[in-house]
């Protein structure tokens, strides 16, 4: 007999028949009741033993973590909380648990102490429903763009070029560290390197996403992407998930629509689907905030903030006049802010972000035409001359969400502004051809999946929405 998920098994009908569930025990009462989990679902089936005819042998085995099989009858269940439980006839321990030593026992523990056991921690409660929402997050995000004619495409993770201009990339090389080939003038030299050239890992998929835009009309990358910032904080990894889309013809307007209605499309596919596990999160959160003082606590409990975020349009406002908005905010004039607001030009610090959209306007809001000198090569100059055409999303709790832009399609201008920051033409002459080539308007974004997996789930550490974080100092696991 095959064995039944305990998902199933809990939405079945009591009866006399027969059946047979595998997983681990969560918890083992009075020597009689097991509550199995298999992973399927956050809720646990009672399986009840009848410890009279069970060996004392096996009832010791029956402990937190053990892997176990029962056999027995699907029966309604005499308790609270269920309507179903298992009468077992039949139980085998397929893998020990030593009580004393296993980690994640029955209590509350840290989240600093989970994330130091990660690979025992998604037998947890919190940490099965996050995954499982991350699950159904990331099976949303290709329905999504499958279901509107969006084509997926691999960009390469190897790359030679830096699409942000920020320089904070992983080297990737074969050259030994002992003994390193140089050239006459003693730098590396590359061309004794596995690739013939320097390279590093991928920061985006943007700029080869773009190329394939260009003839598939319509594309759209997830997959890991890589920063080597040194920033020790709640909200960045080195290594996370980027979702990219991009499009031909679109401009910022279209832009804008896209990732709207992309955005509340998975949410609310993952709130259809993902009841029983965001409730769990919706409550989790609750009892953390109990501990925080009132004017830090969330004025939204998860689900109402999900249900706003799908149920209203997202603000949409110019740089120039969010930098009025935070030049006159109380916070600004008392010199509350870490980094205060004085001339535009400057570059929104988190606090900004959060004070426009948490205390402010009180929405999701994208904010769009920044200054050209802070923002990347590639975003479509405005006519002033001094403005780009991008655009980011800032949710509440998160910050930036989505950095977005139209791209600019004019080989000088791009040329330009390439030459300007001193960009080697020759390095990224590909991507210049799709400008000497049939250029046309197009626009694209890119969205942090972790991040999107952060505001969903209510937790408040992105360290704490993927399997095993890659953090300064640390790569575990």
């Amino acid at each position: 007999m095959k064995h039944t998920k305990v998902k199933d098994l809990l939405n079945s009908a009591p009866g006399l028949h027969e059946v047979k569930a595998k997983g681990w025990v969560r918890t083992f009462r009075n020597n009689q009741f097991i509550a199995l989990n298999d992973g399927s679902t956050i809720n646990n089936i009672q399986c009840v033993v009848d410890f009279a005819n069970t060996p004392e042998e096996t009832l010791k085995r029956i402990t937190t973590g053990a892997a176990v099989c029962v056999v027995g009858t699907l029966a309604e269940s005499q308790g609270a909380g269920q309507k179903v439980e298992i009468q077992v006839s039949k139980i085998e321990i397929l893998g020990d648990s030593d009580p004393e030593k296993f980690p994640m026992q029955p209590k509350k523990h840290s989240l600093e102490f989970l994330r130091e056991n990660a690979h025992l921690r998604i037998r947890t409660n919190a940490f099965g429903a996050i995954m499982r929402v991350r699950s159904t997050l990331a099976f949303a995000v290709h329905q999504y763009f499958q279901e509107k004619g969006f084509f997926y495409v691999n960009t390469p993770i190897i790359t030679g070029s830096d699409a942000e201009g920020a320089g904070e990339m992983f080297k990737v090389t074969a050259l030994p560290f002992d003994g390193t080939p140089r050239t006459e003038e003693g730098k590396v030299n590359y061309k004794e390197d596995f690739f013939g050239k320097e390279t590093n890992l991928t920061v985006s998929g943007q700029l080869e996403g773009e190329t394939y835009a260009m003839a598939l009309g319509q594309i759209y990358t997830f997959g890991p992407t890589f920063r080597a910032e040194n920033s020790n904080t709640s909200r960045h990894l080195a290594e996370f998930w980027m979702i990219e889309p991009e499009v031909a013809f679109n401009n910022l307007a279209d832009n804008m629509d896209l990732a709207e209605d992309f955005i509340k499309y998975v949410i609310k596919y993952t709130v259809d689907k993902c009841g029983d596990d965001l409730k769990f999160l919706e409550q989790r959160l609750i009892e953390e905030e109990k501990s925080k003082p009132q004017a830090d606590r969330s004025e939204m409990a998860l689900l109402e903030k999900l249900s706003f975020v799908m149920d209203n349009n997202f603000k949409r406002v110019s740089y120039t006049e969010a930098i009025d908005i935070l030049k006159n905010s109380k916070p600004n004039k008392n010199k509350k802010f870490q980094y205060p607001v004085d001339d535009w030009g400057v570059d929104l610090q988190s606090e900004h972000e959060r004070f426009l959209v948490e205390k402010h306007f009180k929405c999701p809001v994208i904010l769009f035409d920044y200054p050209a000198n802070i923002k990347a090569f590639y975003m479509r100059l405005n006519e002033d001359g001094k403005t780009v055409r991008a655009m980011d999303i800032l949710f509440p709790g998160i910050g930036e969400i989505v950095g977005g832009s139209q791209r600019e399609e004019r080989y000088d201008v791009l040329l330009e502004k390439m030459k300007a920051l001193g960009i080697d033409e020759k390095e990224l002459y590909w991507y210049l051809d799709t400008r000497r080539f049939g250029s046309a308007v197009h626009s694209g974004f890119g969205l942090g999946f972790e991040r999107l997996v952060l505001f969903v789930t209510g937790m408040t550490n992105i360290r704490d929405v993927i399997p095993f974080p890659r953090t300064p100092q640390n790569a575990e696991f």
